[in-house]
């Protein structure tokens, strides 16, 4: 059953909750919502109480202008203490750096995972590289061209032209033209895409930081970095999975580690 909590500024945060045990609360990445991690949260509640949610600006929930990292915190905020104060956090890709920024901040949480983060290191390149995205996506996004935003994320996920173009025909894309405007709180959320070592090193819980064993080296350097800024930080590569990481592998890891 779909519920509500309201954050600090009166947004409405929607969502659903299944299974018995310690509360864990799974945070999507970019383009995505709650409904993204229910074939994981599946795989869980046999031994937890699984909680997802649409972040502001998609799904079920609200949204008020305008946007700060720090909404989306007091948005984890107000659903950890509807769910009883206290939360184990997984966050997947952009979802992971916005777990880590909660954590650091201070929120009630007991043990957190995150799995490919996709933080590109400190190669000048790169910043500039994720500094152009922000600057076109803003563009696009305040000239009412979603499909380009779209189109810009998935480039910068590598995805080829040929694939963009068939995404664009496909039934789906209406679906993602509809949260494209949240691309600027996941872009908000990376920073300047290098690791935030020093909020990191704030992060008194214990984390797990995950990346696939199939996926490129630098998802790995990224969750090394990660792990190696926390006090209680560890890394571990996912066999044979890449950044689309197969729920029934992955549950079995992340069980092992929220059980404590």
């Amino acid at each position: 059953m779909e519920k509500k909590t309201v954050s600090r500024d009166g947004t409405g945060i929607a969502y659903r909750r299944s299974g018995s045990g310690p509360v864990v609360v799974l945070v999507s990445g970019a383009m995505s919502t709650g409904a993204t991690m229910a074939p994981l949260a599946a795989e869980l509640t046999d031994r937890f109480d699984v909680v997802v949610y649409d972040r502001r600006g998609r799904g079920e929930s609200g949204d008020t202008a305008p946007y700060s990292v720090e909404r989306e915190i007091e948005d984890l905020a107000a659903l950890i203490d509807a769910l009883g104060g206290e939360a184990s956090l997984y966050g997947m890709s952009s979802g992971g750096a916005l777990v880590l920024r909660a954590a650091a901040s201070g929120l009630p949480v007991r043990r957190l995972a995150v799995y490919e983060v996709p933080y590109t290191g400190d190669d000048d390149a790169a910043v500039r590289a994720g500094a152009e995205y922000s600057e076109r996506l803003t563009e696009a996004l305040e000239e009412g061209r979603r499909g380009d935003a779209v189109e810009l994320f998935l480039r910068r996920t590598g995805l080829g032209e040929e694939m963009i173009r068939g995404a664009r025909q496909s039934p789906m894309w209406a679906g993602m033209e509809s949260v494209a405007p949240s691309l600027e709180y996941d872009d908000a959320v990376m920073g300047d895409g290098r690791v935030p070592a020093s909020a990191i090193a704030s992060v008194t819980a214990p984390l797990l930081v995950l990346a696939g064993g199939a996926s490129e080296a630098w998802w790995h350097e990224a969750a090394r970095a990660i792990a190696e800024a926390a006090p209680d930080g560890r890394y571990a590569a996912v066999d044979r999975q890449t950044h689309m990481v197969e729920p029934g592998v992955l549950a079995p890891v992340l069980a092992e580690f929220l059980a404590g």
